[in-house]
């Protein structure tokens, strides 16, 4: 090859090589582009395969933390310690300190609660141990017991010295409220296991609410006889002074030695709310028991949040406190008092409890 055709080839090479160069830049500057929006270089584009990008993509979704429930979450109370406990709880929600958001309703009798739960108007409510099972047979497991919120609660009061033991209260009349609740079928229990026929022995009048039995303990001039709850025994103590507490019904049912605790109260929901939020519930039941934990430790200031809930005055709240048995029990402790106070109210009147005992769905967190 002479040397004009030699040079001919060089210069030919060296244009294909430049024009190779300029396409190669074009290329990348938009890959550089694609890379920038995609928050990857080339390399990484390159390194994996289409299946690798995907399980990457599914990670990085993965360990995102979800979204916070802000469901507000409407509570019903009775006008007692079933409502008591929640006190620190919806103070610290009503100074929007609380971890949850919390509609809060008080009522002086469950049926006025029970119907918005089953209507689906009401997520949680605070009510008799015993209605809770019948609720859960009614709605064929459509409500859950979330906690037992409160033990015996229930004494026995008198304006006189005549009671001394359970079976001094033959041949009287009893004043109580509760029919066809926990402090009914617990006071029959215990006049039965004691000797007595509660249809024969005794005659028990029967009034819709404690304030009731505190006015007309009030009014008397002879001895009356009376089956109060806290915190109104409290009160009664405050407007009657020769009245005196005769029987702690707690003690009278531990005394018996029987494999139960005396359940007053506790705290139940409609499942599908629970299975529908389940962190959010969670999250409130942690709030929960450590306010039932200030309520029982810090009386003092606790007693100002139950007069904010209007359940009865600070004063009151603070000498009824200690007295009152808020508790928090849940899962497999929750079971097994639940359980076998229900298993007693079933042995004695199957209709107590709505006609069967509720299955294991019926606890929470088993």
């Amino acid at each position: 090859m002479d040397m004009k055709k030699f040079w001919a080839v060089v210069v030919s090479v060296a244009v294909c090589v430049s024009l190779m160069a300029g396409c190669g830049v074009r290329q990348n500057a938009e890959s550089d582009d694609m890379s920038a929006e995609s928050g990857s270089t080339t390399d990484d584009m390159l390194a994996l395969d289409p299946l690798e990008r995907t399980d990457r993509e599914e990670l990085f979704t993965d360990t995102q933390e979800p979204a916070p429930d802000d469901t507000v979450i409407r509570v019903g109370g009775l006008k007692g310690p079933t409502s008591m406990g929640l006190a620190k709880l919806l103070h610290d929600a009503a100074a929007n300190e609380a971890a949850c958001e919390i509609d809060y309703t008080l009522a002086a009798a469950a049926d006025e609660l029970t119907p918005a739960l089953i209507q689906g108007n009401l997520d949680m409510i605070a009510v008799p141990s015993n209605l809770a099972s019948v609720l859960y047979n009614k709605t064929e497991g459509a409500v859950q017991v979330l906690a037992v919120n409160t033990l015996g609660v229930t004494y026995i009061v008198d304006t006189g010295d005549s009671v001394g033991a359970i079976g001094d209260l033959k041949g009287k009349t009893i004043y109580a409220t509760g029919q066809g609740a926990t402090p009914e079928y617990a006071l029959r229990y215990l006049l039965q296991q004691n000797g007595l026929d509660p249809d024969a022995d005794v005659s028990i009048e029967w009034k819709s609410e404690p304030t009731e039995v505190v006015s007309l303990m009030a009014s008397g001039t002879e001895e009356v006889i009376a089956m109060l709850p806290q915190p109104f025994v409290t009160v009664a103590q405050s407007k009657i002074e020769n009245l005196r507490v005769a029987l702690n019904m707690n003690e009278q049912w531990e005394a018996l030695g029987a494999e139960s605790a005396l359940i007053t109260g506790v705290l139940v929901a409609r499942a599908d709310f629970v299975s529908e939020h389940p962190a959010l519930v969670s999250t409130f039941l942690e709030e929960y028991q450590a306010s039932v934990t200030f309520v029982n430790s810090e009386v003092e200031q606790a007693s100002g949040m139950v007069e904010e809930l209007d359940i009865v005055k600070a004063d009151i709240a603070k000498a009824a406190l200690p007295n009152c048995n808020i508790t928090f029990l849940a899962g497999q402790e929750m079971k097994e008092a639940l359980g076998g106070f229900l298993q007693v109210l079933y042995d004695q009147n199957p209709a107590s409890v709505g006609g069967t005992l509720p299955a294991d769905d019926f606890y929470y967190g088993l």
